[in-house]
């Protein structure tokens, strides 16, 4: 039996929350949360705090899911695989590639399994969508954005974010990933342009942004992602991988609105295109938002059990915010930015 502590009880640190309640193999031995409060009916009975060090010094768990804000991600990190347990992390992993890196030094250095939570990764669509055009060759053409017409807590939700993240890293991460697993080639410059569109923002924050990514292979990326009541909704779910061979292309009709979470996810179909002619890919029956976090809690109860190799996966995740955290700087500097070759 894994012994668990979730620190975080937002949205994505309640469905792990929920994740391991339900789960065989792992057993919640606390929560912690700066209001002291849980939020679900079927999380009150385990023991909660709003210290973290006290928490993790008390509990002595074995394994520890921090879904907190981005700014404390790599401390809370290195101070739980210091303490000799095991970390699932929500993404960003951090926000700086050099806390990134510490990070991941320190989980070698330690021997304890890190996993980011890329959930992407653990949705069946997604794995085919990566398959389909790994299939078709490179060089690529990657095609995304996720924009979300935001209002009310919704809106407000995003503000919190904003106050350490912009949009284009908080979601572009998940997308680079992907893309990072289609083409396996190293990312060489990324150029990025955006705007601040609301007065209800930080001054020196942008709700908005839009960035490009050429790789080693040649394959170039196109992302863009905006929050808040002014988006449109109109195209604010494009899903693209073009090669010389061909496309694949996401076509499910009905997204839904744009600030839906499951539709963040949900492919529904595949388009895959080629000179000769098209195939429809139908994908029925997707996992939605709390199916999807409780396969990722899955995998890393496996991954401790299982001693898997999680050496690309810590990587893909430092490559992926490298480039996001590259675009952040070019648009606030407004150049280009080369990135530095990425330490095996």
């Amino acid at each position: 039996m894994t012994r668990v502590l979730i620190v975080g009880l937002g949205n994505m640190g309640l469905s792990h929350a929920l994740a391991h309640h339900k789960h065989g193999e792992a057993e919640i031995i606390g929560l912690v949360n700066r209001s002291g409060k849980v939020g679900h009916p079927d999380l009150g009975g385990y023991p909660v705090f709003t210290d973290y060090a006290k928490a993790l010094a008390e509990t002595k768990p074995d394994l520890v899911v921090i879904a907190t804000y981005s700014d404390t991600h790599a401390d809370y990190a290195v101070a739980a695989m210091t303490a000799g347990t095991h970390v699932f992390i929500e993404k960003p992993l951090a926000t700086t590639v050099a806390d990134a890196e510490r990070v991941i030094a320190c989980a070698r250095e330690t021997g304890r399994k890190l996993v980011v939570g890329y959930i992407l990764r653990h949705h069946p669509s997604w794995v085919r969508l990566i398959e389909e055009a790994r299939a078709l060759g490179g060089p690529y053409v990657f095609r995304m954005n996720l924009n979300q017409q935001s209002s009310g807590a919704e809106w407000e939700t995003h503000k919190a974010l904003m106050q350490t993240t912009a949009p284009i890293v908080d979601c572009g991460v998940h997308y680079v990933d992907v893309w990072c697993q289609i083409t396996d080639a190293a990312p060489v410059k990324v150029h990025g342009i955006g705007l601040r569109l609301s007065d209800e923002i930080a001054p020196d924050m942008y709700n908005y942004g839009q960035f490009q990514v050429t790789f080693a292979d040649g394959s170039v990326g196109w992302y863009e992602a905006g929050w808040g009541p002014m988006m449109s909704e109109t195209a604010f779910f494009v899903k693209d991988v073009v090669s010389p061979a061909g496309s694949v292309s996401i076509v499910e009709d009905d997204k839904g609105a744009s600030a839906d979470v499951d539709g963040h996810t949900k492919v529904g179909g595949l388009l895959v295109h080629r000179p000769d002619g098209d195939r429809r890919i139908d994908l029925p029956g997707e996992p939605g938002h709390q199916e999807l976090c409780d396969a990722e809690q899955a995998y890393m109860l496996r991954a401790i059990s299982e001693n898997i190799d999680l050496t690309r996966h810590m990587q893909d995740a430092v490559t992926s915010l490298a480039i996001c955290l590259a675009a952040d700087e070019s648009i606030r500097t407004g150049q280009p930015v080369t990135l530095k070759e990425q330490t095996p």
